[in-house]
């Protein structure tokens, strides 16, 4: 198995990060495979598969430089450069920002990239100078028509996502937040995160800042900028992951509103404003005036979880949904 030796400095400056960069190259990676895993992205595919088909077919030699970079086993380093968390007080890095270091990948490194992933020499066509350059401008295709629209949106659930896991680490340590983040992937204990299961020797991240990014398609990679930084992309877990909304059964819905009865429904499990403020599409002051009806009525409890506020149903929330249907 694959693991990484963390240090405690390493730990103490993890940082939980959103990229719009990463989100871009986890949508390219759906539209490759061309399989989706729930209702949201099976929306997203369908809509856009064929403009992408359309797009690859205009350009070969540029379909060809990614599907090399996307192996079964890894990713070209250079396509998936791990993110770079903000300063204090600053805003994160915009999408042209970050797909600047793709874009500015030297040539040598990227045809020693794709070979890796290749896992030998790379063929002729594509032994050439331009492949960070023809790749950045795929990602620039599916960010700018694919990606961008619906950004705010996407945005929000990776923000929810965020703040669930650090809830996670507040009440459980590293071993809750990381463990099932992706397959494979788990806490080992005496400092060891195992991060697949290959048989690639251990790695000293002594010193390095360790970022973690979710996004919101169900893939997930290991990327670096050695001896700086290392990054874990994961999938968002659950409800976050599908944005569509979650069926309300009519009954329920009559009885008291179809809107609140969407918020009672997805409090199965813990979820702070924010994330039902992205996972319903409503208001946060909507949001928030359904809590307090559903608090006042002794149907839902919440608790502080670090710096967030965590609302979840109680027996009594439970037994009216079933109820309902």
């Amino acid at each position: 198995m694959g693991w990484w030796q963390i240090g405690t400095d390493t730990l103490a400056t993890s940082r939980f990060v959103v990229s719009p960069l990463v989100e871009t190259v986890a949508s390219l990676r759906t539209l490759e495979r061309a399989v989706a895993a729930h209702p949201r992205e099976r929306a997203w595919l369908e809509r856009w598969l064929p403009a992408y088909r359309r797009f690859r077919s205009e350009d070969p030699l540029a379909a060809r430089i990614v599907r090399a970079a996307f192996a079964p086993r890894w990713n070209a380093d250079f396509l998936t450069p791990a993110p770079v968390p903000p300063p204090a007080g600053q805003p994160p890095d915009t999408f042209a920002q970050e797909l600047e270091r793709v874009r500015a990948t030297p040539p040598e490194k990227a045809r020693a990239d794709l070979a890796a992933t290749l896992r030998g020499p790379l063929p002729a066509p594509l032994d050439r100078d331009d492949l960070a350059p023809r790749s950045a401008d795929v990602l620039e295709w599916v960010w700018t028509q694919a990606v961008l629209p619906e950004w705010p949106a996407r945005r929000r659930v990776l923000e929810s996502d965020v703040i669930a896991r650090a809830a996670q680490l507040s009440r459980g340590g590293w071993a809750q937040a990381i463990d099932g983040m992706r397959p494979g992937m788990r806490w080992l204990g005496k400092s060891r995160l195992q991060i697949n299961a290959y048989d690639n020797p251990p790695r000293e991240l002594d010193g390095a800042q360790l970022v973690f990014t979710p996004v919101t398609a169900d893939v997930g990679w290991v990327c670096w900028d050695i001896p700086h930084r290392y990054g874990v992309v994961y999938p968002c877990a659950g409800a976050l992951a599908d944005t569509g909304r979650t069926p309300v059964p009519q009954a329920l819905g009559a009885l008291i509103g179809p809107a609140r009865a969407g918020v009672l429904v997805l409090l199965a499990s813990p979820l702070s404003t924010t994330q039902l403020t992205a996972l319903t599409g409503q208001g946060l002051g909507s949001v928030g005036r359904h809590l307090r009806v559903l608090l006042d009525a002794g149907l839902v409890r919440r608790r502080r979880a670090g710096r967030s506020v965590l609302y979840f149903r109680t027996s009594a929330g439970d037994g009216l949904v079933r109820a309902g249907g």
